[in-house]
């Protein structure tokens, strides 16, 4: 995964140093952290990410954190770890890598600051220094009731 630095010109401001991820089949997904508004890369993820214009977005569905059987495990942890790789499974299954995905949507059933550290450390993990674009979303359930989890993803594609 290669980074460069760029100096990009948003709505009237400059924002210095921004670094670009060089996708499998060489777009280039920007990612915006703007120096004035609070860094949210220890959390996880980008304030933003600019698409290459001549890339075609793909949409995955919510993954959940289910085994291939289809069973779930009670621990939020486990949900979350198994969603991400489920994640990992769908981008694979559309030729596509982790460092193309533009931005991730999750939901968390209860979400307390506890399962925080668990979502950063599965979304460092799957995507290391080049954090998508996140919205978290608190929900009181989801659509199987011991679903714990859900992620889905926007994903740039050649």
């Amino acid at each position: 995964m290669s980074c460069a630095i760029k100096h990009l010109l948003i709505g009237g401001l400059i924002i210095m140093g921004v670094p670009t991820v060089t996708t499998a089949n060489d777009l280039k997904l920007t990612i915006v952290n703007p120096k004035n508004l609070y860094d949210p890369s220890p959390n996880g993820y980008s304030t933003a990410v600019i698409t290459p214009r001549e890339g075609r977005v793909a949409y995955i569905s919510g993954q959940g954190g289910q085994d291939s059987t289809g069973a779930l495990s009670p621990d939020f942890a486990v949900q979350v770890e198994q969603a991400y790789a489920n994640l990992r499974t769908a981008l694979e299954g559309i030729g596509a890598q982790p460092n193309q995905v533009a931005k991730l949507t999750v939901f968390v059933v209860d979400h307390d600051m506890s399962k925080l550290e668990v979502l950063t450390r599965n979304v460092r993990k799957m995507f290391g220094e080049a954090l998508p674009a996140q919205t978290l979303v608190p929900v009181p359930k989801l659509a199987i009731d011991p679903m714990l989890f859900e992620v889905g993803a926007t994903v740039i594609l050649e």
